[in-house]
């Protein structure tokens, strides 16, 4: 049987494509597989959730963690491992938060976004919800923590910080996580 992986859309940069006029506006999550189609092949399945309000990460507060941890509570003996879709701004306190909400967590969950919205061309989105959800299914290793997957990077969560708002390599770690998986989409 595939593993099963559930997504948590909270809004933020990676769900943002761009209209005619330039101007940004959420995506639905549904069509996901349209902005990511690498994801028609992946050996997983993928069902998703958004919070009844999309939101700048700028906006994110402690009763939304509380949304998201009560939905990954909700749904944990369904899925085999989460991934989070957050704008980075304030990412690194989500996932804090979150590794502090969950007490003997056995599955990854795994918080992803990205510098570009989804929808333009050089757009790091992509390749973080990848191997996010690579991370999230993976039966090999199985990295039972709350985590940031960003840049080719899987950071803890409780351990990271944003450094940049510009560069694709915006997070940074006292202590990375362990064992790293090997991405397949590397």
């Amino acid at each position: 049987m595939n593993n099963q992986v559930l997504i948590v859309y909270t809004g933020g940069t990676i769900g943002m494509v761009q209209d005619e006029s330039g101007s940004l506006h959420p995506f639905a999550l549904d069509r996901i597989i349209d902005a990511v189609p690498q994801l028609k092949h992946c050996r997983y399945q993928i069902d998703s959730v958004t919070l009844d309000n999309i939101i700048d990460s700028s906006n994110m507060t402690p009763s939304l963690w509380v949304d998201i941890a009560n939905i990954i509570e909700r749904e944990y003996d369904r899925y085999d491992g989460f991934v989070v879709l957050h704008g980075t701004d304030t990412m690194a306190y989500t996932a804090s938060a979150l590794s502090f909400m969950f007490k003997n967590l056995a599955k990854p969950v795994v918080l992803t976004g990205s510098q570009l919205p989804l929808g333009m061309l050089r757009s790091d989105g992509r390749e973080n919800i990848i191997c996010a959800l690579e991370v999230a299914s993976c039966r090999l290793a199985v990295i039972p923590e709350v985590c940031i997957f960003f840049e080719s990077h899987l950071y803890r969560g409780n351990r990271s910080t944003k450094i940049s708002a510009e560069n694709f390599d915006a997070f940074e770690t006292c202590a990375p996580c362990s064992p790293p998986p090997t991405c397949r989409a590397w």
